[in-house]
């Protein structure tokens, strides 16, 4: 079941806005792949962890 308009995982709950976010759009994308939830759920919140913390490493670079 895909995500969307504010509907999320419930592990997704305490995260912040913009890391919810970005994790249920990848989710997404990974879900229409492998089918699989958990693996979608998972994959989604580490890949955006990932996504904002080479943002902020980037930003702290051109600093």
């Amino acid at each position: 079941m895909p995500w969307y308009n504010g509907d999320y995982p419930p592990s997704y709950k305490n995260q912040p806005k913009k890391i919810r976010d970005k994790a249920t759009e990848i989710a997404n994308e990974v879900l229409k792949t492998t089918g699989n939830e958990g693996e979608a759920i998972a994959t989604g919140l580490k890949q955006a962890r990932a996504h904002f913390a080479n943002l902020q490493k980037k930003k702290a670079k051109d600093e």
